[in-house]
């Protein structure tokens, strides 16, 4: 299957000119100006302190710009219900409540929402078979591994049915076999119900494997250095990751990076 972006349809985020300086006068991001089809997968790839986060924040609703607009389908962040959609955001930790079983964690957004409970257990169960735990509903977190504990997490962000999925380094904490796993369900996911996706994280080979198209950042101001299309088909698995091609791309995505610390080091030193 082939990348889901659809020219026909509006962008489902469009960030113009946006910028972030805090008050105390850390300028955390100099005007950024990108656009996501509906359907893709972007990545923001890019060093700690990029702004990778903040960015991925202010379009989730979560921080204002300092400067500049942010469009979901054409309308501003607070109005995303009235276009039909939905986002959800999925953070670095799983943030679960501890004393509550897998069930009660996912249903928490439609109990807060007022969705009636036995839709909202229909929906848990719909959300806990995508992530493969509908087995594991009454288990407390402390009783799953991490990378279960992530699949709780996601199954939270999917219970409300979401056309946009945000996600903040979601397995950035796990082992490369346990990541390299959820990477790949994740693209089922997105494919499944055709998502809009936009991912961060610092990993070259995370960003290559999931992505329509990689957008690099560079920090001290944070800031777009570069995008990189991944022209390669889905599903993607395991052999893909050993490709001359797949190595071409991380090739290419490491000289922007490197490049990029290069600028970050002069500037500093200017």
């Amino acid at each position: 299957m082939e990348g889901q972006g659809t020219g026909d349809a509006p962008p489902a985020v469009e960030i113009l000119s946006v910028e972030k300086t805090y008050p105390n006068g850390t300028r955390a991001l100099l005007p950024v100006d990108l656009r996501v089809a509906e359907g893709e997968f972007v990545t923001l790839l890019g060093p700690s302190g990029c702004g990778k986060s903040t960015l991925l924040k202010m379009v989730a609703g979560l921080l204002a710009p300092s400067d500049g607009r942010l469009l979901l389908w054409r309308r501003p962040v607070s109005e995303v219900e009235a276009t039909g959609h939905r986002l959800s955001f999925v953070f670095q930790e799983a943030t679960l409540m501890p004393w509550a079983r897998v069930q009660a964690n996912v249903r928490l957004p439609l109990d807060l929402a007022g969705v009636p409970r036995a839709e909202a257990d229909r929906r848990v169960h719909d959300a806990l078979a995508m992530v493969g735990l509908e087995k594991f509903s009454r288990q407390l977190p402390r009783e799953l591994s991490g990378g279960m504990q992530m699949r709780v997490s996601i199954a939270r962000g999917l219970v409300t049915r979401p056309t946009l999925l945000l996600m903040d380094e979601p397995f950035g904490a796990l082992d490369e076999i346990t990541r390299n796993k959820l990477d790949g369900d994740l693209l089922e996911l997105w494919q499944r119900n055709r998502l809009t996706v936009v991912f961060v994280t610092h990993s070259i080979h995370e960003a290559v494997f999931l992505s329509n198209r990689v957008v690099v950042m560079a920090a001290r101001p944070g800031r777009i250095v570069d995008e990189v299309a991944i022209d390669e088909p889905y599903p993607r698995g395991p052999d893909f990751r050993v490709s001359t091609a797949f190595s071409h791309y991380a090739k290419r995505l490491q000289d922007s990076l490197l490049r990029a610390s290069g600028a970050d080091v002069e500037h500093a030193l200017a």
